[in-house]
């Protein structure tokens, strides 16, 4: 059996932390796994200004309840769970993803979970374990399932080599360039075609 992972943001919505800056007007939470591939110093980042800026997981929530997929993702979604399996492997967080899952028809997520205090402040965060994404393509690999991985980012990268085949989806221009040995689709259309191809053994 051949079965799909995606990456969430950047995929197949955008970044949530990029709307939240431009929800509560702080420029530096734009920061993501593009920009900084080490994903404990950047979460780290994150915390110390949430709390600088006495901001809870209300106000994330809030921002991410505003938010949609992006343009055609609830289609290719669809039209990928046509052909075979998809599950949603992801950095983000469960206590903000659930409106974007709705919104994509409720795929299998895969992600990790806040700590937070009495106040709703985030204190901390809980990995599902390290190298979630790229684990988690190696766990359906010992089941014996044919594994096709695509993500954005350099977050993505361990996942995809893990992977029996796979794609980079609309990645900077760093990214391609320093792993040019990875396709690289920029259209839902060219994505689809390669899952095709690798589902049907082309």
């Amino acid at each position: 059996m051949k079965i799909v992972c995606l990456d969430l943001e950047g995929v197949l919505t955008p970044e949530i932390w990029i709307a939240f800056s431009q929800a509560v007007g702080i420029p530096e939470f734009r920061r993501t796994t593009r920009d900084e591939p080490d994903y404990d110093k950047l979460m780290r980042y994150r915390l110390d200004l949430l709390k600088k800026n006495n901001l809870r997981l209300t106000d994330i929530q809030k921002a991410v309840s505003s938010m949609d997929v992006l343009e055609g993702a609830k289609d290719f979604a669809d039209r990928v769970r046509e052909i075979t399996q998809l599950i949603i492997l992801s950095d983000t967080y469960e206590e903000f993803a659930r409106p974007l899952m709705k919104k994509l028809g409720w795929p299998v997520l895969l992600c990790n979970s806040l700590v937070t205090g009495s106040g709703g402040e985030i204190t901390g965060y809980r990995l599902r374990q390290k190298e979630g994404k790229k684990q988690a393509v190696k766990a359906f690999k010992s089941l014996n399932l044919t594994v096709f991985a695509a993500g954005d980012s350099f977050n993505d990268l361990a996942m995809i080599a893990e992977a029996d085949g796979g794609c980079l989806f609309r990645a900077p221009q760093s990214i391609r360039n320093e792993y040019s040995h990875i396709p690289c689709v920029d259209t839902y259309d060219a994505m689809l075609e390669q899952i095709t191809g690798f589902v049907r053994g082309n």
